[in-house]
């Protein structure tokens, strides 16, 4: 609608700046107030901006919510630069049409957006003492790069019709230990949170990408509790980069990996990360992250589903690397990004692919292996070698399965100490407590204890007929066994019906 009558004229009772901020809106132009002094103009300093370069917020709501008519042949639109917003800029429920951008803003108290809808919202360097915007609609952009939030921001269930940008954004926990709160959110095209500075817990529980997520040269770091970065569920369309943003003036942060030879920022996470079940369309880069994490922190990847993993991180130090029930198609990885023994799980992790990324020699991903099994389990070996065979590496699969039964071999319990040892072949000797044996190894009878001696007198050898020599025990059979055989031919030949021998 275009006025051209005067109703559009400022009311009474408006300061001058807010006069100002009036006529900028019904023409389309920016309202800037800096001075042009650096330090001055910085909205995140300590120069205190007085009511020459201060708007209340009653005032910018009026002109957003219900603003007069644009001048003729002009778009109404909000565009501030260097303002300083007093009071709380309460917009909850309300539908915004004019296109708002404020630039090196200074916000005295909170901005309330819950269930606003607006076009598009561009909050660019500015400082918000927090941001709350739980179910807000955008059509287009929402963007906050450069912001710093002293409170944290939630946008729980938003939804952002194009792109969000936190680039290079300074976000402080709120009174809950959280920074971000954007769980259940839907951004229809890029998240972009590059160089983001995160002092609490980035919780995206939830939340769905329509293209990529971009963390690359970030900081997260949430000393005040288990995650620094807490996304189960989070569903990306294409890829999740935990990677490197160049370093320039002005810094690269437009979405791209920085070329060879950039000075780059890594990505940093003090704290630990958690992505369980996670369903990414392309790919999960780690390229160079670095995590810090403590004994009871890990970087979760359970149920994980993605095509390729790039976990070409280093090493924590502390803490765990978790991949159970992950699955991935092509495993891109170094061997010095996996942690040691006791500080890997895999358990159900299944991968097709591997594609090692500098020296990867089998002794090593023998290792990665046995450093995810601290109690032997099989399915780690038989994977690694299904893998090396479908690749076309059978020496290798088949030294990954001896391998598997050497680790088995050393989880068996000792054999029973019964019969011959099998290290020396002999068998025991009788002792005190055993009693006599027999002496014949195939018997294994005890000899039968000594009769007590005759009281009869011997017989005098020389009344003993001659010819007839006297009795000895024999010395080519068991005694025992003897019998055993003659009780045997005994019963057969009285089967038979012929007489006993």
């Amino acid at each position: 609608m275009v006025d051209d009558t005067g109703i559009g004229d400022p009311p009474d009772g408006l300061t001058a700046a807010e006069i100002g901020m009036w006529q900028a809106f019904r023409n389309g132009s920016v309202y800037d107030l800096r001075s042009g002094d650096a330090a001055e103009d910085d909205p995140h300093g300590g120069y205190p901006w007085g009511p020459e370069r201060s708007v209340r917020a009653r005032i910018v709501c009026w002109l957003l919510l219900d603003g007069p008519p644009a001048l003729a042949g002009r778009v109404s639109s909000l565009k501030l630069a260097g303002v300083q917003i007093t009071d709380v800029l309460d917009l909850a429920g309300g539908t915004v049409v004019p296109y708002t951008e404020l630039k090196g803003c200074r916000f005295e108290k909170e901005i309330l957006l819950p269930e606003a809808r607006f076009t598009t919202l561009r909050l660019v360097d500015c400082s918000i003492p927090r941001l709350e915007a739980a179910r807000l609609h955008t059509e287009g952009d929402l963007h906050l790069p450069r912001c710093r939030l002293h409170n944290g921001m939630r946008l729980t269930d938003a939804h952002i019709g194009t792109d969000l940008l936190l680039n290079q954004a300074v976000v402080y926990r709120d009174r809950r230990g959280r920074s971000i709160m954007g769980d259940g959110m839907t951004v229809g095209q890029d998240l972009q949170a590059e160089m983001l500075e995160s002092h609490g817990e980035l919780s995206l529980r939830g939340a769905k990408v329509g293209v990529s997520l971009s963390l690359r040269g970030s900081r997260l770091a949430n000393p005040y509790s288990r995650r620094a970065l807490n996304a189960p569920q989070l569903t990306v369309e294409r890829t999740l980069y935990l990677t490197p943003a160049g370093v320039g003036n002005p810094p690269q942060t437009s979405g791209t990996t920085p070329a060879r030879g950039t000075r780059v920022q890594r990505f940093e996470c003090e704290g630990g990360i958690r992505l369980d079940d996670g369903r990414f369309g392309d790919a999960v880069d780690f390229g160079q992250a670095r995590f810090t994490l403590q004994n009871d922190q890990e970087v979760s990847l359970r149920r994980v589903q993605t095509p390729e993993l790039r976990f070409l991180s280093e090493a924590p130090r502390r803490g765990k690397i978790v991949l159970s029930g992950a699955r991935v198609v092509n495993l891109m990885d170094r061997a010095s990004s996996w942690p040691g023994p006791g500080n890997l799980q895999m358990g159900g992790f299944t991968y097709e692919n591997l594609i090692p990324q500098g020296s990867f020699p089998l002794s090593r991903r023998l290792a990665w292996v046995a450093a995810a099994t601290a109690e032997y389990n099989p399915e780690p070996y038989e994977k690694l070698a299904t893998v090396l065979r479908n690749g076309g590496e059978d020496a290798d699969a088949r030294e990954v399965l001896l391998a598997k039964q050497r680790r088995r071999r050393e989880t068996l319990p000792p054999p029973p100490s019964s019969g011959a040892t099998p290290r020396t072949g002999r068998w025991p000797t009788a002792t005190a407590q055993d009693g006599p044996h027999c002496g014949w190894p195939s018997c294994g009878r005890r000899a039968p204890s000594p009769s007590p001696a005759p009281t009869t007198p011997r017989s005098n050898p020389a009344n003993t007929p001659t010819g007839t020599p006297p009795s000895s025990p024999s010395t080519s059979s068991c005694p025992s066994s003897t019998s055993a055989r003659t009780a045997t031919g005994n019963s057969a030949a009285a089967g038979s019906g012929s007489p006993p021998p």
